[in-house]
């Protein structure tokens, strides 16, 4: 008989930030206890998004950590202040003992995560006595997408970029719930599956996604204007802080862009972006004066996030502010420099509304506000983004631009406008356009850990916030698999 850990049947969230699972606190349930009713497959899925939203996973590290510091985002202080051990990982020493525990923690986690998918979709089948036809479709396809979402940052991270080389051995995919060793896919093996597993799930999410519907409504939490948490179910309430229908079409535009695939993206992008399902932040929002009603993670552009109400305090001692000066941040001349304060970033709304500058010693600093919670209680859940709607409109804009330069500025003119910026974006060749998408999308994923990846996939260097460039080198974009991974997968 296959045994289920707590880990997966804990007290559980979901996305309402006061509404629990009536769950009984358990050790360990038989599996086929636990997927003998509609709850147990529901409390399932629950567990595994709970895992990934986990410290070590997107809950801080995948999201906040180290990925943005290996982008060269944060001026990292001397070793005698390096209180959060990121010294070495900016410096690119994946032998550092520090930078072993969080990356091995990273792959275990999102293993384990996809482990329990994959058992979610082993039992999947005898579900059908009793599922509804929207649950199980939810169920299904949420399972398939978590499993090739995860699969695709796992390969972003330990293996070669398409573009350097398709072939290069990667990552095992693994879709059994066994405890066998899985093989490593190549790289272009990996896409493949991940692509399968994606589209499986958008094929099944299509017909019972609630938001969807017209009469869905994004917005925020308890506001009159949204629909997202009056489903009478509450498994189908808050569909953003899920792998909902949009969200497996925005990892499909990520995964198909990532490959080469310029059409498909460009297809699975628009299908977003045409959908009008989520309203661009209204700058009143952004620029609140006031700490209850402020919106600076722009949640209505979220596409998908993780709900992490539990890492309020965690996020306060990540970012420095006035008072503790151990955290993220980054100097002034190198806040001034990425969003180009001097010329088009002058009224840039991010560098405004997401750092507090701090002039101590003659030296000025720029704390991350983004996350911030001066008070208890805010407009906004604490959530940490994954898919935002502007990145749909700079996949449309790269896969745009060889047919239509024009149309491919005026996509990213559009995130623009809604940034505070008015000045149209005038590139004069293609290599200039890319170079304007990259330093954009830099500074709207600012603290999301987005641009790493950017940055492999084009396998162009990572430039630090005061001028120093590190070559584009598999040395830095591919993170050596753990030891015990090579040692007793024989890798």
């Amino acid at each position: 008989m296959k045994i289920l850990t707590s880990l997966i049947l804990s007290v559980l969230f979901l996305v309402s930030c006061s509404k629990w699972l009536d769950v009984k606190p358990q050790s360990q349930v038989s599996a086929e206890q636990l997927f003998s009713s509609q709850t147990g497959f529901e409390e399932a899925l629950n567990g595994v998004y709970t895992r990934c939203s986990q410290q070590g996973e997107y809950g801080d590290e995948l999201t906040f950590g180290f990925l943005d510091i290996l982008a060269q985002n944060y001026s990292i202080p001397a070793a005698a202040e390096d209180y959060q051990h990121y010294l070495q990982t900016s410096i690119y020493n994946y032998g550092d003992i520090d930078f072993i525990g969080r990356k091995d923690t990273v792959w275990s986690g999102l293993y384990n995560a996809i482990t329990n998918c994959n058992l979610i979709l082993a039992n999947i089948g005898q579900g059908k006595k009793f599922l509804s036809t929207v649950d199980y479709g939810i169920i299904k396809g949420e399972a398939l997408a978590m499993r090739g979402y995860l699969h695709f940052d796992l390969l972003r991270m330990f293996a070669p970029s398409y573009a350097s080389n398709a072939n290069a051995p990667a990552i095992p995919y693994v879709t059994d719930y066994t405890d066998k060793v899985t093989p490593l896919s190549t790289v272009s093996g990996a896409l493949a599956l991940i692509i399968q597993d994606l589209d499986s799930a958008k094929g099944l999410l299509k017909p019972v996604d609630p938001i969807i519907s017209p009469s869905y409504v994004v917005g925020y939490p308890g506001n009159d204007t949204t629909t997202e948490q009056k489903n009478p179910s509450l498994f189908l309430q808050s569909r953003r802080t899920r792998l909902n229908y949009y969200a497996v079409c925005g990892a499909l535009a990520r995964a198909y862009l990532y490959m080469g695939d310029q059409k498909d993206a460009l297809s699975n992008a628009l299908e977003v972006i045409n959908s009008g399902k989520f309203p661009w932040t209204n700058p009143s929002d952004f620029m609140s004066p006031n700490p209850q009603t402020v919106d600076r993670v722009l949640y209505k552009e979220l596409l998908f996030c993780w709900y992490i109400p539990t890492m309020k305090l965690t996020l306060q001692n990540r970012f420095a502010t006035a008072t503790n000066v151990t955290g993220s941040y980054i100097d002034g001349n190198g806040g001034n420099y990425v969003y180009q304060t001097g010329g088009i970033g002058a009224n840039d709304l991010r560098y405004k509304e997401w750092f507090n500058s701090i002039t101590a010693n003659g030296q000025t600093r720029l704390d991350l506000v983004k996350y911030s919670r001066d008070v208890d209680t805010n407009l906004v859940p604490i959530v940490a983004p994954a898919l935002r709607l502007s990145e749909m409109y700079y996949i449309a804009a790269e896969c745009t631009y060889d047919a239509n330069p024009v149309q491919a500025s005026a996509y990213v003119d559009t995130v623009w406008v809604h940034r505070g910026i008015t000045d149209p974006m005038t590139p004069v060749n293609k290599q200039d356009f890319m170079n304007q998408l990259v330093q954009e999308a830099r500074k709207e994923f600012y603290g999301e850990s987005q641009i790493f990846y950017m940055y492999k996939r084009l396998g162009i260097p990572i430039v630090t916030p005061s001028g120093i460039s590190y070559p584009a080198s598999n040395s830095i974009f591919v993170l050596p698999l753990p030891n015990n991974e090579i040692e007793f997968g024989n890798r």
